[in-house]
C-alpha cells in the first residue's frame, strides 16, 4: 500500500503542476478597462500601469499599478475585478476621482508680522498629470505672487518641462557687524524655464536655468542713527540648477506610507561679479502608517551655500517654511539643519471629511555668514518650537487640508505664533 500511495502521489503532483503551467500559459488578458474616469486621460492611466493586453494573469503586478493608479494626483480609490471567458481573461478598474483644482489660502503671523496667500491650483490639470497655480501673496502690505506650469511628460516621451514666472516682496531684517539689525524691504523677480526627464514612475531629474533680480531697499525708520548697509542694492543674476529626485510614497485618501529624497544643486552667477554662488540642498521625507489611522511624518533638510559673509544669504527662518511660530523670514545663514516631526491622529472621518489632531517639534539651526560650519552644530545655536494643530480635510478633492498650528519656543515661550495654511505642512 505503500508503494502505492507513492506512485499515486507522484501522478497527482505531475498533473496539479502540468494544470497550474497550463493555466499560468492559457489565461491571458484579452481586455482591460478604466471605468469610472471623468478628468483623467485615459491614455495617461494606461501608462501608469505595466500589465497589457496579452500578458499572463499576475495578480502581484495588477495590485502594484491599482497602487501607482491611487497615486496618481486626482485618483481618490481603485478597485479591481477580473473576468474570465475560455482562456480570456478581463481586467476592469474601477476609478474614484476627487477633484484636483482647488483654491490656495495661508495664513499666518506673529505680533507685527502678518502675511496671508490666496490663489489656486491644479495638479491634474488637463487629465494629465499636469500643473497649474498661480497665487497672490501679501506680505507687511508688500505685493507678490507667481504663475507656474508643469508638464511632466510630453506625448510618449519620458521629457517633460516647466515654466515659472514670480516675484516675492518681503519686509526683513538683515543682520550686519554687531548684531545690528537693518529693517529692508526685498524684491525678487524671477522667470525660469526647467526640462524634466523620467526615468520611471520613482525617478526625475531635472535640469533648469532662469534669470532674476534682487533688490534690497532700506526702510526709513527716523531714527537719526546712522545704519550699515546699503541704501539700495540691485543685483540681476541667472541660475542654473539640477534636482534628482526619488519618490516611493504610496497614497491612502489622506494618509501617506513611504519615502522620497532629493538633492537640488545651484549655481548662480551675479551679473557684473566675477565668483559665482554655489549651493546644495538634500531633503528626506518620511511617512510611516500607523493603525488607527495614525501618520508618523517626517522631514530632514540640509541646506549648504557659498559662505559669504553677507547679510544677503540665502537659507531663511521662517514659520511658512520651517519653524512654525518663529516669524516671517526673521533670519538667514549660509548653511541650514532642519528638522520637523509631526504626529498626525485622525479622530473623525465620513466620506466625505475628515479631521487630525497634530503634535509636532520644529527644531532648526543655521550658520551665520562667513561663519564655521561647526557652528552649525553647536546646541546652543538651534531655535526648537513645539506645539500642536488641526487637520479638517474635504476628502472629495486633492490636498483639500485647512491646517492651523501653533508653535512656541521651548527656550523662550515669549516667542510664538500661529500659523494657518492649505495643506499639510509637508
Amino acid at each position: 500500500m505503500s508503494f502505492l500511495r507513492i506512485i499515486f502521489f507522484t501522478i497527482s503532483v505531475f498533473v496539479s503542476s502540468s494544470v497550474v503551467g497550463q493555466s499560468a500559459v492559457a489565461y491571458r488578458f484579452s481586455e482591460i478597462s478604466f471605468n469610472g474616469l471623468e478628468k483623467t486621460d485615459e491614455y495617461t492611466a494606461r501608462r501608469l500601469t505595466h500589465t497589457s493586453i496579452g500578458d499572463t494573469l499576475d495578480e502581484s503586478r495588477i495590485i502594484s499599478d491599482a497602487q501607482k493608479l491611487k497615486n496618481f494626483p486626482g485618483i481618490g480609490a481603485v478597485s479591481y475585478s477580473l473576468d474570465t471567458l475560455g482562456n480570456d481573461i478581463s481586467l476592469h478598474y474601477d476609478i474614484e476621482e476627487i477633484r484636483t483644482l482647488l483654491p490656495i489660502l495661508d495664513f499666518g503671523g506673529i505680533k507685527g508680522n502678518v502675511w496671508y496667500q490666496i490663489g489656486f491650483s491644479d495638479i491634474n490639470w488637463r487629465g494629465k498629470g499636469q500643473q497649474l497655480s498661480a497665487y497672490y501673496q501679501n506680505s507687511d502690505n508688500r505685493h507678490s505672487g507667481s504663475i507656474f506650469y508643469r508638464v511632466p511628460r510630453m506625448a510618449d516621451s519620458n521629457w517633460g518641462y516647466s515654466v515659472n514666472l514670480s516675484r516675492w516682496a518681503y519686509r526683513e531684517p538683515l543682520y550686519f557687524a554687531d548684531d545690528v539689525s537693518v529693517l529692508y524691504d526685498f524684491d525678487y523677480n524671477n522667470i525660469g524655464l526647467t526640462e524634466i526627464y523620467q526615468f520611471d514612475s520613482h525617478r526625475s531629474i531635472e535640469f533648469g536655468g532662469s534669470y532674476f533680480v534682487e533688490q534690497y531697499r532700506k526702510i526709513d525708520n527716523g531714527s537719526v542713527e546712522l545704519q550699515p548697509g546699503p541704501d539700495k542694492l540691485s543685483q540681476p543674476k541667472v541660475l542654473g540648477r539640477v534636482n534628482y529626485r526619488e519618490d516611493f510614497i504610496n497614497y491612502f485618501a489622506y494618509l501617506k506610507d513611504g519615502f522620497s529624497w532629493q538633492a537640488l544643486y545651484q549655481n548662480v552667477v551675479t551679473i557684473n561679479e566675477p565668483m559665482p554662488f554655489n549651493s546644495l540642498i538634500l531633503q528626506s521625507i518620511y511617512y510611516k502608517l500607523l493603525p488607527a489611522k495614525t501618520n508618523i511624518a517626517m522631514r530632514i533638510r540640509f541646506g549648504i551655500s557659498t559662505n559669504n559673509d553677507s547679510p544677503f544669504a540665502p537659507f531663511v527662518v521662517d514659520s511658512h517654511v520651517n519653524l512654525r511660530g518663529v516669524g516671517n523670514r526673521i533670519d538667514r545663514g549660509t548653511a541650514q539643519l532642519i528638522f520637523n516631526l509631526e504626529i498626525r491622529k485622525a479622530i473623525f472621518e465620513s466620506n466625505l471629511l475628515a479631521s487630525q489632531i497634530v503634535a509636532f517639534t520644529d527644531l532648526g539651526s543655521w550658520r551665520d555668514p562667513g561663519g564655521q560650519l561647526s557652528g552649525l552644530f553647536k546646541p546652543d545655536g538651534f531655535r526648537h518650537f513645539v506645539g500642536g494643530g488641526f487637520r479638517l480635510i474635504y476628502k472629495k478633492i486633492y490636498g483639500a487640508t485647512l491646517r492651523v498650528d501653533y508653535g512656541v519656543d521651548i527656550y523662550n515661550p515669549q516667542e510664538n505664533g500661529v500659523v494657518l495654511g492649505f495643506g499639510q505642512y509637508f
